[in-house]
């Protein structure tokens, strides 16, 4: 029989220990075992005598504060989710805790709708298995997450990270009037951020004085998003080769691919090789800048010689990972992929890498 997961709540505040506990506890599908403390050095007590699956920490703490009580959990007990609940507002706060590495960042919930998003986030973060969806609500889609905010008439920041890659919507009464993507503002970044299919999100107060750049109804953004990815379908399945133009910007696209699941590193050799390469998940570039280099430049040679035109992509199977070289314009692009992944996903992967650079 499956043991209940176990959470530990910590907060100074005996009263609203009392009041959360009876809320997981009684409230939460998986019917968690709940345990409280008052202090710092009781919950690390705690945790040392017994084993928890999530602790829910307040920052605003007597002698140890809660973003000390977060760093000595991380190192002592890396497999516990931690989840910080506090009535403190302060961005620099929530960078820090997130900087942490922290599950979640939750100023106390004030009203039914805030409550309800909460418990939600609690007990999927309890039962999840590794798969797709925004941390925090894992079985739901971004579009899920936009809809239940429109909805509910919300006005609310949704600011949404993946991989490298940051994005924010604005939503004012129930509508979507802005949204940021790297590279990207209004419509466009919506549409961009739509096709991010995990990550982290956090939902924040709205911004009365955002000057709306969407004028389109939610219901007809999220049409068009539907439509759009029909037709990008139809494309990739229609085509095999794309001519791939020379991007004006490579970072902001780099931290979009890094969002793909399964991706070790990215390098783009550029065509001036005597600029910097653009880089992801690498710490020395250059031997791979140079291993990119010669190879493609050899199996040029080789397709010229042979009079099968260009190397379109090349991939191998090393000793730690797969890689798979391809010429994009006048650029050149390594991605380094795990061992184990099977050939045909990671075709699949490089498919939809070159999709996004042409684009």
């Amino acid at each position: 029989m499956m043991l209940p997961p176990k959470i530990l709540l910590l907060d100074d505040d005996q009263d609203f220990l009392d009041l959360y506990k009876e809320m997981l506890s009684q409230h939460l599908p998986s019917l968690p075992e709940v345990s409280v403390a008052s202090s710092g050095a009781r919950a690390l007590a705690l945790l040392e005598g017994e084993s928890f699956d999530l602790l829910l920490c307040d920052l605003n703490l007597p002698k140890m504060d809660g973003l000390q009580v977060l760093s000595i959990a991380a190192r002592k007990y890396p497999q516990l989710r931690r989840i910080v609940l506090t009535g403190i507002h302060e961005e620099q706060f929530r960078t820090r805790a997130y900087g942490m590495g922290i599950d979640q960042y939750w100023v106390k919930p004030e009203t039914e709708h805030e409550m309800a998003l909460f418990m939600e986030s609690i007990e999927t973060l309890l039962t999840r298995e590794e798969q797709g969806g925004f941390r925090g609500v894992q079985s739901k889609s971004l579009i899920d997450i936009i809809q239940l905010e429109c909805l509910s008439q919300s006005s609310s920041l949704l600011k949404i990270n993946n991989g490298l890659a940051e994005g924010k919507i604005w939503i004012q009464n129930g509508e979507v009037i802005d949204a940021e993507a790297p590279g990207l503002a209004g419509e466009p970044a919506f549409q961009r951020l739509l096709t991010w299919k995990s990550g982290n999100f956090e939902i924040l107060p709205g911004d009365a004085a955002r000057v709306r750049s969407i004028l389109t109804a939610y219901e007809g953004l999220l049409l068009n998003n539907a439509q759009a990815s029909d037709e990008a379908a139809s494309q990739d399945r229609a085509s095999t080769n794309h001519a791939l133009p020379e991007p004006g910007s490579v970072s902001p696209l780099l931290a979009e691919l890094s969002q793909i699941g399964g991706i070790e590193f990215v390098l783009v050799v550029d065509a001036d090789r005597s600029k910097p390469h653009d880089f992801w998940g690498l710490e020395n570039p250059q031997p791979v800048a140079t291993f990119t280099q010669e190879t493609l430049d050899r199996f040029q040679a080789l397709g010229e010689r042979l009079q099968v035109g260009q190397i379109q992509q090349i991939v191998g199977t090393g000793l730690q990972r797969k890689l798979a070289l391809a010429a994009c314009g006048p650029a050149q692009l390594c991605v380094g992929f795990p061992r184990e992944l099977a050939v045909e996903d990671l075709r699949e992967t490089m498919r939809g890498i070159l999709t996004k650079w042409a684009s």
